[in-house]
């Protein structure tokens, strides 16, 4: 694999759980607000749809990350240049990835269980 494309999937794996579980996060509330006020129909549905593809791209994330981590597989840690970064970059996604794919659940989780327009 080519070093630009080995980027490329580092910077994907290291932010896209982050930026997947904060679209996932804002969108489900407006959709969430939208279904309890009326403008939205089947609002469970969508949050359901929002939960998969939030799940679908922190997946596909960690799978970027296993592949930049097997790739830098003999990088040392302390190496220098780019090389020693990817693989930081790697073991720093495959840990946050996993953190994220817990939060989109919890969050889908609760756009699904949650009932609408209850006063606290």
């Amino acid at each position: 694999m080519t070093r630009t494309r080995l980027e490329v999937l580092q910077w994907y794996a290291l932010l896209g759980g982050a930026l997947a579980w904060t679209a996932e996060h804002v969108v489900g509330y407006f959709v969430s607000d939208g279904g309890c006020s009326g403008q939205i129909a089947h609002a469970g549905l969508w949050g359901g749809l929002l939960t998969g593809f939030g799940v679908l791209a922190v997946v596909l994330a960690q799978a970027a990350a296993i592949a930049v981590y097997r790739a830098t597989d003999g990088v040392g840690h302390d190496a220098p240049g780019p090389e020693g970064r990817l693989h930081f970059f790697a073991v720093a996604a495959l840990v946050g990835n996993v953190l994220f794919l817990m939060l989109v659940g919890l969050d889908g989780l609760g756009s699904l269980t949650h009932l609408p327009c209850v006063q606290s």
